[in-house]
């Protein structure tokens, strides 16, 4: 496992921003940390990152103690802010040469790395351009070329999409995907959950300061979920789906469930195709078939022309995820 929380808390005077937390997630998986305001999700990365200290409990990131080793873990992890502050006189390339150095990067290697990241953010065109001309879109792309500027073994993102246009929320879930695919673990924290569903293979909950079930969850928005949400059991950090005779452990992410709808002219042949496929079929004739990724939503559609459906209209399903959020919401209301 990549990052390892167990029993972490954290207090700001008497208030409980963070309660016996525990989570464990997956190296070079992209997991999405969701919860209300207030749910000690940004407190929870800034832990990790190493930039301000449990008051209990202990943290591994990348086999890294950030309490003890956070020099270490600055080298390791990449961390990106809700809001990146940044220096309106320098240019793109003057501010990640000046975050290069900090990381000890040579010279060389600062200006090569800037180029590829500037490039992977889509702002290789504005390398020689004050910052303070950047739309906030804009600058949340630079914000995250800065974080990947050392390249980090994770990577800590606090609602990274806010601001970005359609477009760079499209490029944004491909980077994402292609860091994991590269080994890089990916913790992202976001309240655009149509967003959010397209780019994780898991999802931790967050309520209160601490990891909860989402025991209401939609049809086909995470995996199984369990036994209902249990108080005592959230708070201890005990795993979804624990059983009377199992030991307890960390929340693991719940997998999210991709679905796709397909249409077609024949709904007969659509329906037996999908009796194959295992897919599902509702009013209306529409079909529902799952696909871990877009790789295999190609391959499912290839299938299904080769097998002689008349497909009019395939595309991705999204809102599971939000609609499983308001449920889990509405049961702690």
């Amino acid at each position: 496992m990549s990052i390892e929380v167990a029993d972490v808390t954290r207090f700001f005077g008497s208030t409980r921003a963070v309660w016996n937390m525990s989570m464990t997630v997956p190296a070079g998986s992209v997991t999405g940390l969701v919860g209300p305001n207030g749910a000690g999700k940004t407190t929870l990365l800034l832990m990790l990152a190493a930039l301000l200290a449990p008051d209990g409990g202990t943290i591994r990131i990348a086999g890294l103690d950030p309490l003890t080793q956070p020099r270490q873990v600055h080298q390791a992890v990449g961390w990106m802010p809700d809001a990146f502050g940044t220096w309106d006189s320098l240019t793109c390339t003057e501010i990640l040469m000046t975050f290069a150095t900090a990381q000890g990067l040579d010279e060389d290697t600062g200006l090569r790395n800037t180029a590829e990241m500037l490039a992977a953010v889509h702002l290789g065109e504005m390398a020689r351009t004050p910052a303070r001309v950047l739309s906030r879109g804009q600058k949340q792309r630079l914000g995250l070329a800065r974080a990947l500027i050392h390249r980090p073994q994770v990577l800590l993102l606090d609602e990274p999409a806010a601001g970005m246009d359609p477009r760079s929320r499209a490029e944004l879930r491909v980077l994402l995907r292609e860091l994991a695919s590269s080994g890089v673990t990916v913790l992202v924290s976001s309240h655009i959950l149509p967003e959010l569903e397209q780019m994780v293979d898991g999802v931790v909950f967050m309520a209160g300061g601490r990891a909860v079930r989402p025991g209401g969850a939609a049809d086909g928005a995470v995996g199984p979920a369990g036994a209902p949400d249990d108080e005592g059991a959230a708070a201890r950090g005990e795993a979804s789906g624990v059983g009377p005779d199992d030991a307890p452990g960390p929340f693991l992410p719940q997998p999210v469930r991709r679905m796709w709808r397909i249409r077609a002219l024949d709904e007969a042949g659509l329906a037996r195709w999908a009796a194959q496929a295992g897919g599902t079929v509702e009013e209306g004739g529409t079909v529902r078939v799952p696909a871990s990724d877009d790789a295999a939503a190609a391959a499912l559609l290839r299938r299904a022309v080769e097998a002689g459906v008349e497909v009019v209209s395939f595309a991705p399903e999204t809102g599971s995820l939000e609609a499983t959020y308001l449920a889990m919401e509405g049961e702690r209301r």
